[in-house]
């Protein structure tokens, strides 16, 4: 057990990463050393930053706390803190479950473990961070909660209502980060098209990005958790417009069939989810799509999911991924419908669309071969050097290849014309020109 070592591990989405980044900074401040992912966990103090989306997370998040929890029964940790949207959704059954847990925090009061361990909270340090990305890119989160309310989704019970940070705060954390050498900024939000409207009284999203776009050093942005409904059609020409906002958009579609969106509270139409993937690809050309697709919500037909299979073969996503439905307590749809779906016909449903999804992918980075491309690199791993183009974000979408053999040789975090050899179902074989 090292003292004064505090290890953390993240869990979710890049959004926790985010709380989780600032939180080391001020332990850091304070004169703790700081683990962050650890496989192998040593400090004398462990904080849990929890997720609590649906089952399988809350599965993972309550089986790393009650393997700290043997730790320290076992006198290899001293104190176990525990923070994160679970904690937030489920404090009271959590505190009478896991006893060994010294204290839970929520979502948002994360700096009380602070207060928890007798240290300051350094308002002079509130926006800064520890970075656990590369260096050369982070994630700048922008607001915090959503005033959706999809029947299934479990994000307004843990965060609340939709709440934007000012937009000055934002861009000079923006620029902060660039003094550090972040060059890429992966804008992250609940829902990126309801950014100003609570401050601003209109969508300021598009004005964020060109704002951010206008500073030296911000070599690329790219957006992520779009909604359909109601999208800002100024974000088009901001994205057409602008060589270092990346021609890519996040946005979950989650359906097709009228009556499966219509029961998903989603308050748009089969028509005007077509329309809107017509128009994003004509508005802005080269834009790679990524979206989220759910099988397998109550009163999903068999027709109803043919239907969705047929919107994916016209769609031709860049990037997609999709989840089976999982009844989550508190929600619209665990308190007025029945999840009359067996378990086997979701994983087949589901199985069926990633199958056709990954035939898609295969010819879209097959039509790469050949091409040009802007590649920054992130890491060498083995007999490769492994980047991204504008098209992927880090973790989630495909990578470039590079051999660490060929000449020249690339240097992590810079920027690189690279010519596309060959590809495979995801992946990208290249060569720096």
């Amino acid at each position: 057990m090292k003292r004064n070592t505090v290890d953390i591990i993240t869990l979710g989405c890049s959004k926790n990463l985010v709380d989780s980044e600032r939180l080391i900074c001020q332990l850091e401040a304070n004169g703790y050393q700081v683990t962050h992912d650890s496989e192998a966990p040593q400090g004398e103090i462990a904080v849990v930053n929890t997720c609590g989306f649906i089952a399988d997370a809350q599965e993972e998040s309550i089986n790393t706390i009650l393997s700290l929890a043997q730790r320290k029964a076992e006198g290899r940790l001293q104190r176990l803190y525990v923070m994160g949207c679970l904690s937030q959704r489920f404090l009271q059954d959590l505190e009478q479950e896991i006893p060994e847990v010294d204290r839970y925090f929520g979502k948002f009061d994360w700096d009380g473990l602070l207060t928890e361990l007798g240290k300051p909270y350094r308002t002079d340090l509130r926006h800064h961070r520890h970075l656990t990305t590369p260096p050369h890119y982070a994630y700048l989160k922008i607001s915090e909660g959503c005033d959706r309310h999809c029947s299934y989704c479990a994000i307004p019970i843990i965060t609340g209502r939709h709440k934007s940070r000012p937009m000055e705060e934002v861009l000079d954390e923006v620029r902060l980060l660039v003094a550090q050498g972040v060059r890429e900024f992966q804008v992250i939000a609940q829902e990126l098209t309801y950014y100003g409207l609570d401050l601003y009284h209109r969508r300021s999203i598009a004005e964020l990005v060109e704002r951010m776009s206008d500073i030296p050093g911000v070599e690329w942005i790219r957006l992520h958790y779009a909604y359909p409904t109601d999208f800002p059609r100024e974000l088009f020409r901001v994205m057409r417009e602008r060589d270092n906002v990346c021609k890519y958009m996040d946005v979950a579609l989650q359906h097709i069939a009228d009556p499966v969106l219509s029961a998903m509270r989603r308050h748009i139409t089969r028509e005007e989810t077509y329309r809107f993937v017509e128009d994003f690809r004509r508005e802005v050309p080269g834009i790679h799509l990524r979206t989220t697709l759910m099988v397998g919500h109550p009163g999903e037909t068999e027709e109803a999911f043919e239907e969705l299979l047929s919107f994916v073969r016209w769609a031709r996503f860049e990037r997609m991924g999709a989840f089976a439905y999982s009844q989550e307590m508190g929600t619209y749809s665990a308190e007025h419908y029945a999840d009359d779906i067996p378990d086997d016909v979701k994983q087949a449903r589901l199985s069926r669309l990633m199958r056709l999804q990954q035939r898609i992918s295969a010819e879209i980075q097959e039509a790469k071969v050949g091409r040009d491309l802007r590649v920054v690199i992130d890491r060498q791993e083995g007999d490769y050097y492994v980047g991204r183009t504008e098209f992927d974000s880090p973790e989630v979408d495909p990578e470039v290849l590079i051999s660490a053999s060929a000449a020249p040789c690339p240097r992590v975090g810079e920027f690189y014309t690279c010519h596309i050899d060959s590809a495979d179902d995801f992946d990208l074989y290249a060569h720096i020109k």
